[in-house]
């Protein structure tokens, strides 16, 4: 049975319904789970923890992703300005995560901002302002404390804070970070490194080498390949200092250097595993966004209404979901006590920053091809009572809507195999909620934090409260 942390009720009763839907929703999902309310399994039984994170992605960039591959939607609304009429679309789940127990939105600003529903609706454009960037949110993803736009797991003195993935190694669990971009970009230095100054990629990628505890790092930023995979005439070591490469490829770090994408594919279905691995896919930037293609014009610019994989995607690179099944494997073989794995489909943001709807749901799909890869592994190799997946956002990128939005909110439209009607309003990052789904222990306790209400996302959490529950599960447990 699955109960929605979200409700869409509208009108007078809004806030009671929500009220009792998630009462009802901790209750089920508990059931559903395993879980006891308050109980032992509850709290120590997330053994496992798998965080799955969107960079820039909102309702509508999975949404986008879903009408293009099965026609359908899950999360359309048209929204009168002031929230004053809201039509809801039917809903389709066509994602493993949307049949999740609990789903409920999530605030996404940086220290010092807020989230204003009223605001966000009453005008169209407030979403575009104040807005956090992945550093900032990464940050309060991993240790469930806000910092200021551009610091990586430090407060807003520059002091460093304990994220989930040095808590998770202080308890003896194996523990990874996995990116479709590069592997010191934001999102996963977010969960490993401690910097002020999310730019500086040596010193970060120095600190996820020498520095951290973390048993695997994966994601592209070979400095010996460029967008297309191809060997470049000479490294650009541009996300990693020479000396650290020469130190990976030498063989002298505690890692084992895996770099084709047959090694990736191996890896995820090996028996015997390295602890320790560090996975550079062969390919400068992304794994495929900024690859070249007939969807873009010689100046890099996309071709209006150009489809989804018009640019035949390099066969050489691993794919996100092969990545995530190879970190999967090599962690549930490094610990008995357990692995805590971070996977960011990081360039949704980069489409959504360059309004490149063909190339967005290509990264959506995908991401949600690797979420699906970690379903299957929890139900293959571990259960739902003892792993928490949460699937989530960092933040919004490129305000995705309808066609003709402003000041009418409009829905996505379009069928399956059409590039989606729809429109992009900004190239940068926004203040939108976001979604939010969760399974296995810790997933009620998720639902009961969602205290805030959003007249059309209906309830909602800060995105701080997302660490902070592993924290205390781990830390009761």
């Amino acid at each position: 049975m699955h109960i929605r942390a979200t409700s869409h009720v509208t009108g007078p009763g809004r806030a009671g319904a929500i009220t009792a839907a998630l009462a009802l929703a901790m209750a089920l999902a508990a059931a559903g789970n395993g879980e006891e309310s308050g109980g032992a399994k509850a709290v120590g039984g997330a053994k496992n923890v798998v965080f799955l994170v969107g960079d820039g992605m909102g309702f509508n960039q999975i949404d986008a992703a879903a009408l293009y591959q099965h026609g359908a939607a899950f999360s359309q609304v048209t929204v009168d300005p002031g929230a004053a009429g809201i039509e809801r679309r039917p809903a389709e789940a066509t994602q493993a995560y949307q049949h999740f127990p609990v789903a409920a939105a999530v605030t996404t600003y940086a220290r010092g901002g807020g989230y204003d529903p009223r605001a966000t609706w009453d005008t169209f454009g407030t979403v575009t302002e104040g807005a956090t960037d992945s550093a900032a949110a990464a940050t309060a993803l991993a240790t469930g404390q806000r910092t200021t736009n551009g610091s990586l797991g430090v407060d807003a003195d520059g002091e460093p804070l304990t994220n989930l993935t040095e808590r998770a190694a202080e308890l003896g669990k194996a523990t990874g970070v996995v990116t479709s971009v590069p592997f010191s970009h934001a999102t996963p230095a977010g969960f490993v490194a401690h910097q002020r100054d999310r730019d500086d990629y040596h010193t970060i990628a120095r600190q996820m080498i020498r520095d951290s505890e973390v048993d695997v790092v994966m994601g592209a930023g070979d400095p010996t390949r460029d967008d297309d995979g191809r060997e470049r005439p000479r490294p650009e070591f541009t996300y990693i200092a020479e000396d650290d490469y020469r130190s990976l490829t030498d063989g002298d770090t505690r890692f084992e250097l895996v770099r084709t994408r047959q090694e990736f594919q191996e890896l995820a279905t090996a028996d015997d595993t390295p602890d320790q691995v560090f996975g550079l896919a062969p390919a400068g930037s992304t794994l495929q966004f900024e690859r070249g293609g007939a969807d873009r014009t010689e100046d890099g610019d996309p071709v209006p209404g150009a489809r989804p994989y018009t640019a035949e995607p390099n066969p050489d690179v691993p794919t996100l979901a092969e990545m995530t099944g190879a970190a999967l494997n090599v962690l549930g073989n490094a610990s008995d006590e357990g692995i805590f794995l971070m996977v960011e489909g990081g360039a949704i943001d980069w489409a959504g920053h360059a309004n490149e709807l063909n190339r967005q749901i290509e990264e959506q799909i995908a991401f949600d091809e690797a979420v699906s890869t970690v379903v299957d592994w929890v139900e293959r190799e571990s259960d739902w009572g003892e792993t928490l997946v949460v699937v989530t956002a960092d933040h919004e990128t490129g305000y995705l809507t309808g066609p003709g939005s402003d000041p009418r909110w409009t829905p996505l439209g379009g069928g399956k195999g059409e590039l989606p009607e729809a429109a992009w309003n900004s190239t940068d990052h926004t203040n939108s909620l976001v979604p939010l789904y969760a399974k296995g222990p810790g997933a009620t306790r998720l639902a009961h934090a969602a205290t805030g209400e959003d007249p059309v996302r209906g309830a909602y959490l800060e995105n701080t409260r997302i660490a902070g529950t592993v924290f205390d599960l781990w830390h009761a447990g």
